[in-house]
């Protein structure tokens, strides 16, 4: 019996073993800088508060990064989103949406983020402004502190297989193309609940995945974006 249970024992510290050092030996999900410079506190325009608009429905803005970093765009952060990581589709918000064209914004004041929160979401969202904003202007609206706004957030990211994206030759894919590569991924999607952004350039910026009062997948409310036919530009991913 003892030396049945020794053997047992030693089995299991020797799995215990290697499991340890298969998880040290893992990359992290990201790099981040043992300093981080926090954002402030914002002080938002007096025509984006909107406190009395009541929650219709959800989406996850998913940012194609690649084109974050092509254009410098102010919601990226150089350092860790570009020149430290390399990543595809981040998480730019989980928005509250309202009934019509007027969403809720700005519910109520904040302070800054606790750096250890930021620490803690950078490998979804890799920007501490971006963290910061996205807390203000959507996270008040709905949840009571930024830990448990981003825990949401990336519990509906987590429900996602988020492709990543190949253009072909010139870097381009069409609208209906990106819209596939989710839809094969996640069956609970449909066409008509991903919306496909691009800026001015024809390029793209984000797909947005709509939710409903519950957080699972429905129809977008405010249409679709680039229409599935459309030849829009990819920046491909370093």
């Amino acid at each position: 019996m003892t030396s049945t249970f020794t053997r047992v024992l030693s089995g299991a510290a020797a799995a215990l073993a290697l499991f340890g050092a298969a998880q040290a030996a893992s990359p992290p999900a990201c790099a981040i800088p043992q300093t981080l410079t926090l954002a402030p506190a914002e002080i938002p325009p007096d025509d984006q508060i909107h406190t009395d608009v009541p929650i219709a429905a959800y989406l996850l803005a998913l940012f194609w990064s690649p084109e974050a970093c092509r254009s410098g765009i102010h919601e990226s952060d150089k350092t860790i989103q570009c020149d430290t990581n390399s990543f595809g589709f981040t998480v730019h918000g989980l928005w509250p949406n309202g009934p019509d064209k007027v969403h809720p914004r700005y519910c109520k004041p904040s302070a800054p983020i606790a750096e250890k929160t930021v620490r803690a979401n950078l490998c979804m969202s890799p920007s501490p402004w971006l963290l910061q904003h996205e807390w203000q202007a959507h996270g008040t609206c709905h949840w009571p502190t930024p830990e448990a706004y981003f825990k949401k957030a990336r519990a509906v990211r987590a429900t996602l297989d988020v492709p990543e994206l190949a253009p072909g030759p010139g870097d381009v894919m069409t609208a209906g193309q990106v819209r596939e590569a989710f839809l094969t991924r996640n069956r609970r999607l449909t066409r008509e609940g991903l919306n496909v952004r691009v800026n001015k350039d024809n390029r793209l910026t984000e797909v947005w995945v709509c939710l409903d009062l519950k957080f699972k997948p429905a129809a977008c409310r405010g249409g679709n974006g680039t229409p599935d036919p459309v030849t829009i530009r990819v920046a491909p991913r370093r």
